[in-house]
């Protein structure tokens, strides 16, 4: 990716240094070291006016102010940006939980767009987009050289409209396009089921009804179970969740612990450092918890990750993640429009800071791919007989028929297990750690 990527930023630098006409008074001007603000004000007066006056078509006047507006803040880090009003408002829609779009979360690296994770049951997911992909085209147009709001752009669309976009993939020697059909997006935060004696919370998303859905879903689930003395642990599924609310990951990760620290953010100034506490009760009643992120979990993700972790209160497992670690504020600016700034970057209860380096997981586990089904060898038994199955063989007359029934449960419990692997080897491996602490603990 590295050297597609270098590849094509070498070409298009050749292409500006072949094209760039040199004009001598402006240049002059430019290239003026000095310190005074107002005199570097001057010079984008003049520049502004020679675009409007001599620039090949005729220009918005609003449209260059919010262009330069919006360079200055992306120049700063890929999640700086000026919103207009229609993204602004948009922006809000997003947080309350449905919007229209492909249902991915993107970032800029090396030039081009790379997915932070693709939203679960939405039209980019259903489509086979991975966290890690890159986009390279979108309906055949290249996206390098264009901001990331430039990008993002060109992805939107009427709702029912087809896209097609280029995707760059680690393992694939060739690029590669995928059509997807642009829809409404409707994000459940969070979707709960029982697997086995395990609570599964799958947190897609940190919106304003993330810790609603969560602990509404985990009482429903408990209560179906037969009380909270009838589960075995919970898992948190944080992987392919790209982030949200601060106040949404602060919320979900105080419901699992009694207190402590978890979270500080460390702005420019120290007096503009934030502490957040946990405040007592814990939904799970100290039931043990594993949590799994991978490569797409980011930004608020890993603020709940990271705190059940330096507390000990749950098991990470999976990939390390996606390594957003800094806090963005959106300030309102007149005209409806406003201007997403990063004002500070956010530390673990231990300190740690995430950023560029994600959370580590206490047990790796890789996903593994799809493999194409192998063909079965001829000479391999359908089935192994066991001495059940032999002519004459003893009965077993120790066992009543409600231990019998016992026995049969449980192996259907197994048999699932086994099947999940093949479906979600991260997930199962996560149950399986709950079942053996489960088994670990005395029997009164």
């Amino acid at each position: 990716m590295k050297k597609f990527a270098m590849a094509a930023v070498g070409g298009t630098l050749a292409g500006i240094i072949a094209t760039t006409q040199v004009v001598g008074p402006l240049l002059a001007q430019e290239t003026a070291k000095s310190g005074n603000v107002y005199e570097q004000l001057d010079l984008f007066g003049d520049i502004f006016e020679r675009i409007r006056a001599q620039y090949v078509e005729e220009v918005e006047a609003g449209e260059l102010i919010e262009a330069a507006i919006d360079g200055m803040l992306t120049s700063l880090d890929p999640h700086s940006s000026y919103l207009s009003p229609d993204d602004a408002s948009a922006m809000r829609v997003q947080t309350r939980g449905e919007f229209g779009g492909l249902g991915i979360e993107v970032t800029q690296e090396e030039g081009f767009v790379k997915v932070v994770s693709p939203i679960d049951g939405t039209p980019a997911d259903e489509a086979g987009v991975e966290a890690g992909d890159f986009i390279t085209h979108v309906d055949g147009d290249s996206v390098l050289g264009l901001t990331l709001d430039e990008a993002v752009e060109m992805m939107r669309g009427p709702v029912g409209s087809e896209i097609l976009i280029t995707i760059v993939r680690e393992g694939e020697t060739e690029p590669f396009d995928v059509s997807i059909i642009r829809d409404t997006i409707k994000l459940t935060a969070v979707r709960t089921r029982t697997q086995g004696d395990t609570v599964v919370l799958r947190v897609t998303t940190f919106n304003d009804q993330t810790y609603t859905n969560l602990e509404a879903g985990l009482k429903e689930q408990i209560e179906e179970a037969g009380g909270i003395d009838k589960i075995n642990g919970i898992v948190v599924d944080l992987r392919n969740n790209p982030g949200g609310l601060l106040t949404q990951a602060i919320r979900v990760s105080d419901a699992f612990l009694e207190g402590g620290e978890i979270v500080s953010t460390r702005g420019r100034e120290v007096q503009d450092g934030e502490r957040y506490n946990a405040t007592a009760g814990d939904l799970a009643e100290g039931k043990p918890i594993v949590v799994l992120i991978n490569g797409g979990s980011a930004s608020a993700s890993e603020i709940v990750a990271g705190a059940l972790q330096d507390h000990r209160r749950a098991i990470v497992v999976g990939t390390k993640s996606f390594g957003k670690g800094s806090v963005q504020t959106v300030m309102p600016l007149r005209g409806d429009g406003a201007m997403r700034l990063t004002t500070a970057r956010y530390y673990t209860p231990s300190g740690r800071s995430i950023q560029a380096l994600g959370v580590s997981p206490d047990i790796v586990v890789e996903q593994p791919r799809n493999r194409p089904d192998e063909e079965e060898d001829e000479d391999t038994p359908r089935s192994l007989r066991s001495e059940a199955d032999l002519r004459g063989s003893l009965n077993n007359d120790s066992l009543s028929e409600d231990q019998i029934k016992q026995i049969e449960a449980d192996r259907a419990k197994a048999d699932a297990a086994a099947a999940l692997r093949e479906e979600d080897y991260q997930l199962a491996y996560a149950i399986d750690i709950l079942k053996g602490l489960s088994a670990l603990v005395p029997v009164e």
